[in-house]
This record gives C-alpha cells, sequence and structure tokens, in this order.
C-alpha cells in the first residue's frame, strides 16, 4: 500500500520493537483464517510476543521496563491488527490491564503485577456490565463487604482472552463509588458456554461470572496520575486503522485481478477515483491516532478527548473501506476463503467497542455544541 511520512515518528531507539512486532506479525498472518474459523484463541502468538520481550518493555522504567513510548504503542497495536486483529485486540487489552494495575496499585502490588508480566502471566480488562452502556466505567453492581475487604457476585461481559487470564482488571462500586481492584484468577470466577460473536471470533470474547470473588483491600486500585493516559483508550483507534489497512490491500488486490482476459478494475475510473478518496480518508484517521499517541506522550490533557474522536473516525474509515473491498471484490468477497467477508466483519467490532461511535458522536457533538 502507498504510505507517506508522519511527523509522529516512532522513536529511533524503539524502532526494533517495530521490527520485532513486524516480524512477528507476519508470521501471525498465516493463522488468522483458520483461528477466525474456528474461534480459537491464538495464545501461541500472543505468547511469541510476551516472549520477545515486548510486553516487560512496555512498563515503567523504575519496574523493569523500558518505558516504551505511546507512539510505540499506537503502532504495535496498528502493525499487529492489519494482519491477525484479534491478536491485537487480546494484547492490547492485556498490555493496558497489567499496565494499569501497575501505574494504580499500592507499591508492593505493583512491583507483583509488574513481575507476573515480566513472567509472561496474562491480564485481561472484566469492566463491561451486561447493559452498561454509557455507565462502561461507573459500575452499577456492588461488592459485599466482608471484613476489611469485599467480594463481588455477578458478571462482566465482552471479556476478551479471559479463559487464558491470570489476573483481571475489575470494577465495582462500592458504597455508589466506582473502585478497580487487581484480582487472581481462582475457583470463583467461571466461564459459561461462549456466545460467539460474528466478527473478532478469535478474541473468544465472553461472559465472566463472580461468585463471591474476594476484592482484597491490598489490591485496591488508587488513582492514577492526573497526566497518565490508559494504554487501551490511546491504542483503540488504532485496531481500526489496522483492519482498515489490510482491508485497503485486500481491495486494491480485488481491483488489480483480470477475470477472462477482461480489463481489470483498477483501470476503471470509477474506482481510481473512489480509492483516492478512500486512501485519503484512511491517511487523515491513521494521522489523527499518531497524533493521540503524540499528545499522550507530551502528558497533555487533550490526549484523552482526542483518542474518544480519533477511535470514532477511526472506527468509520475501517468499516467503509472493508465495504468498499466488498463491493469491488464482488460475489467472490461472500465466500469463505475469501479474506474479505473476515476483514468486512472485523471492521464492525470497533465502532460497538466502548465506546460505541452512537455515544462518541453524541459526547463530542455536546462538547462542540457548548463551546463558546
Amino acid at each position: 500500500m502507498l504510505t507517506r511520512r508522519s511527523p509522529f515518528a516512532v522513536p529511533a531507539a524503539e524502532q526494533i520493537w517495530i521490527d520485532t512486532v513486524t516480524t512477528l506479525a507476519q508470521e501471525f498472518a498465516a493463522t488468522v483464517a483458520d483461528d477466525d474459523r474456528d474461534a480459537r484463541l491464538p495464545i501461541e502468538h500472543l505468547r511469541a510476543l510476551s516472549a520477545s520481550g515486548l510486553d516487560a518493555a512496555f512498563l515503567p522504567v523504575e519496574h523493569g521496563g523500558q518505558g516504551l513510548s505511546y507512539v510505540t504503542l499506537a503502532h504495535t497495536v496498528r502493525i499487529l491488527a492489519a494482519h491477525h486483529p484479534a491478536v491485537a485486540t487480546v494484547w492490547l487489552m492485556h498490555i493496558g490491564a497489567a499496565h494499569a494495575l501497575v501505574t494504580m496499585s499500592s507499591p508492593d502490588e505493583a512491583a507483583f503485577f509488574a513481575a507476573e508480566l515480566r513472567a509472561g502471566k496474562r491480564f485481561v480488562n472484566a469492566l463491561s456490565e451486561p447493559a452498561g452502556g454509557r455507565f462502561f466505567l461507573a459500575p452499577q453492581q456492588n461488592a459485599t463487604p466482608a471484613g476489611e475487604n469485599w467480594t463481588l457476585t455477578g458478571r462482566k461481559v465482552f471479556v476478551s482472552g479471559s479463559e487464558a487470564a491470570d489476573h483481571m482488571l475489575v470494577n465495582t462500586s462500592i458504597e455508589g463509588v466506582p473502585a478497580f481492584f487487581g484480582v487472581t484468577v481462582d475457583d470463583s470466577i467461571s466461564f459459561p458456554p461462549i456466545d460467539e460473536t460474528v466478527g473478532m471470533r478469535a478474541t473468544r470474547s465472553r461472559t465472566v461470572l463472580f461468585e463471591n470473588t474476594p476484592l482484597l483491600a491490598s489490591r485496591r486500585c488508587g488513582f492514577p496520575p492526573a497526566d497518565y493516559a490508559n494504554l487501551i483508550t490511546v491504542g483503540f483507534g488504532m485496531l481500526s486503522i489496522g483492519i482498515a489497512e489490510s482491508a485497503m490491500d485486500a481491495y486494491a488486490t480485488a481491483a488489480r485481478k483480470s477475470k477472462g482476459g477482461a480489463p481489470s478494475q483498477a483501470e476503471n475510473q470509477w474506482v481510481q477515483m473512489e480509492t483516492g478518496m478512500l486512501w485519503t480518508q484512511l491517511q487523515a484517521a491513521r494521522l489523527f491516532a499518531e497524533r493521540v499517541a503524540w499528545l499522550a506522550d507530551e502528558r497533555s490533557e487533550e490526549a484523552m478527548p482526542a483518542a474518544a474522536e480519533s477511535k470514532m473516525l477511526a472506527n468509520e474509515v475501517a468499516k467503509q473501506a472493508a465495504a468498499e473491498a466488498l463491493r469491488v471484490g464482488g460475489g467472490g468477497s461472500f465466500l469463505l476463503s475469501s479474506p474479505i467477508q473476515r476483514i468486512f466483519r472485523d471492521a464492525q467490532a470497533g465502532a460497538l467497542m466502548a465506546y460505541s461511535v452512537p455515544l462518541t458522536q453524541q459526547v463530542v457533538g455536546e462538547a462542540v455544541l457548548a463551546d463558546g
């Protein structure tokens, strides 16, 4: 695919990680179709990322990491998503949960979770509740006091990669106040039969049941620093950018294909015009997502609002690129053997992930109309 230089470059010292991720992602692509077909969690790929040292490198320096930049995070997610979207999604949730626990926990617990990440243990986010909607980070399920600690009975939904999890970042309500805890998976946590999604099937996104699960006071998270940017929020838009790039590649491949000696669609003026606009929209969305990562590296208070706007745009561009690939690919795109049908299904997922596109549109619109 045609590329352009970006003003938001990966730091030179961190380029080795982008090279590592690119090499691994190309290997991961070999199983993306089978993993989707079988709805199989690609755990060996996730372990390969950990074994490369990538996970630990994102830890703060004081916890044995390299404190890699948000720009490197963004491009890691983009590259993974272009080759294997499920790997990108589960990895982002994993590294985001681990980094949040290390950042928001007490010193002893932060050291414990950092050591667990370095040892290759798996982390997940268990935050969404049934019918939670816009209350994604304002949980409605209440914790039950248990001496100095609490317990949680309830369920979380759309927990990606949960069946391989060792630790979870869990939220609950304590006397009407949202609280976050680090929870180690034990027998009080169970996984009912999975209700498979249409796209992103290999994330194994599913419901998790909690039955008197201990919430230890020692593992209750504090508030992050005021200038802390959540890794998942920063990287979310790049999930859709990566999928959009793979859709763009599939679109171009389909357009160039000649059938029965007839001229390819790439020679049609309408296809060329459609391609020009689609490519430009993708570049704009990617630049926006890169700017979000740059703002996070600058510790700017604008990073989180920009991340919501960027995700919304990236989600819609991915859906459009996949739809155009489906149109240019024609009837063959509907065959299970075609990568386009999988890309099309995967492209829908980002717009449904919290915060959804409709909700983000409303929030952004309200902010714009209230300004001035």
